[in-house]
């Protein structure tokens, strides 16, 4: 009884097709002022389809690619080690140095998926992912100011409310 050799295909990249997908993606890293690089291992198409509809309303631009293709890509873009890039890797990046590790964040949570920030590049230097965490759980803008006022605002109308309490006391 003859055995039967199955063939696995690969998909073959030519040469070219390579160099353009490299020279893309360092066109979309050098334009952008935060790069976050993400593990969608999981992701079902439809919840693939709701994060890329959600990071393009936001203006965060998303792609897809092979590792070894973005390592070349990375390589010089930014000062200091390339973060482990595990599992099947995606890249959100905008000229918003906040907006793509918010909405990638944002986009796991609200939707209860697994959804692994790697790392990225933030001010020209590459991060782990326990800083693009942090990044990513920075307070909007509107809110950091409304924060700000009352924090400013706070010591005043404690003063207010102790000259109020000695002008009710020697009433």
């Amino acid at each position: 009884m003859p055995t039967c050799r199955r063939k696995i295909k690969t998909i073959m990249l030519l040469k070219s097709k390579k160099e353009t997908i490299i020279k893309d993606l360092e066109s979309a890293i050098k334009g952008s002022q935060s790069v976050v690089f993400l593990n969608f291992h999981g992701l079902t198409a439809q919840n693939e389809t709701m994060l890329r509809r959600n990071l393009r309303d936001s203006g965060v631009n998303y792609k897809v690619s092979r590792k070894t293709l973005l390592k070349r890509a990375l390589a010089g873009k930014a000062e200091g080690e390339i973060p482990e890039l595990s599992g099947e890797v995606a890249v959100a990046y905008s000229n918003d140095m906040l907006a793509p590790a918010r909405e990638v964040y944002n986009f796991a949570k609200t939707n209860k998926i697994s959804l692994n920030i790697l790392g990225g590049i933030f001010e020209s230097h590459f991060v782990d992912a326990q800083k693009m965490m942090t990044i990513a759980t920075i307070p909007p803008r509107e809110v950091l100011l409304a924060q700000f006022v009352n924090l400013i605002n706070s010591p005043i109308q404690r003063f207010a409310v102790v000259l109020d309490q000695i002008a009710k006391s020697k009433a």
